[in-house]
């Protein structure tokens, strides 16, 4: 009985969570009405003349929006390829790491620029890329000529792909880690014995291992394969890259706000939200056809054993016959 009662704390305590949620994000969502009026601000949307599609028609004639949609596909597809691969080649040669004892401290170090906002990290690259910076200043050394990183568009989008990468390179490694270390010990010593070297391990392993970890972050990202990044690129394009740096986010922010139309705006925002759920979806197919687990078996299960002693044990579905442990109890 007591139990009972201690959970249902638990379910009381949720209660403003669901209320912000409420409010601040299905509330919201019935202002998508106005991708199908010509919205007018001192009418409302209630008195807002309907116009059907006439906004998504008017969208696909722009002479502007297929660049748009080409900058922000060619920057997220750059950023979720880049925060697979990078961040899992350096977990594996960090859990290969000799000494130990620094493992800890570069993980630390490299996780650092994670909980940094943009607007911090952007004036960072801006001085660091800046004409008179210390990248220019190694160019000149070298007898180059300074390069205007941020003034040229074809240097645009590597540079904001690389800087999110090294944003959320910490993070994925984390992940990547944890899954590394819940590979079944026992797998590494026959491997050995049947006279596989370190990097058969890890072709054999480690990666068979993780690759349930690797999926679920590879699903978690097909989300945004339209969503470039609004902070990022906000805090350190400039008309002088619109070309290659210009993405539907940003556009929307000029085309809402600064021009005031709404009802364009909310039309593409909206038919950017159908296309990542869509996406969504394919990613849920792909996953359960080629490696065999769904988004919800691949989930960490979090029970809590006892509320007595506090023990808690976290774990999550294998994808060998081995059990992963990605926690331990507290």
């Amino acid at each position: 009985m007591y139990i009972k009662r201690f959970v249902k704390h638990y379910y009381i305590m949720l209660i403003p969570a669901f209320l912000w949620l409420f409010l601040f994000s299905i509330v919201p969502m019935f202002g998508i009405v106005m991708a199908f009026q010509d919205y007018n601000p001192g009418q409302g949307i209630l008195h807002s003349k309907f116009v059907g599609l006439a906004n998504f028609e008017y969208m696909f004639q722009m002479s502007d929006i297929a660049q748009v949609l080409r900058n922000t596909v060619t920057i997220a597809v750059g950023k979720i390829i880049g925060n697979i691969i990078f961040p899992l080649i350096f977990a594996l040669l960090l859990n290969e790491l000799a000494l130990k004892r620094l493992k800890r401290p570069i993980q630390t170090i490299v996780y650092l620029p994670y909980f940094l906002s943009w607007v911090i990290l952007a004036k960072i690259v801006l001085n660091i890329f800046g004409y008179t910076g210390p990248i220019n200043q190694l160019i000149q050394l070298f007898g180059g000529e300074s390069v205007n990183f941020f003034g040229e568009a074809k240097l645009f989008q590597p540079l904001v792909i690389g800087t999110d990468i090294w944003k959320g390179f910490g993070y994925n490694t984390v992940v990547y880690l944890a899954a590394i270390l819940g590979v079944d010990k026992s797998l590494y010593e026959a491997a050995a014995v049947d006279g596989a070297g370190r990097f058969k391990r890890i072709w054999h392993v480690t990666l068979p291992g993780i690759r349930t970890t690797v999926a679920l972050l590879a699903i978690l990202s097909l989300g945004n394969i339209l969503n470039a990044g609004f902070d990022q690129i906000y805090n350190l394009y400039n008309p002088l890259v619109y070309s290659t740096g210009d993405v539907i986010d940003t556009w929307v922010y000029r085309a809402g706000l600064q021009n005031l139309q709404y009802s364009l705006a909310t039309a593409v925002g909206l038919f950017k939200s159908v296309i990542s759920v869509i996406l969504i979806a394919l990613g849920y197919w792909l996953a359960d056809k080629f490696t065999g687990t769904t988004f919800s078996s691949a989930l960490p299960v979090f029970r809590i054993i006892s509320p007595f002693n506090c023990q808690s044990l976290i774990t999550a579905v294998p994808s060998s016959p081995s059990t992963y442990h990605l926690g331990r109890e507290i």
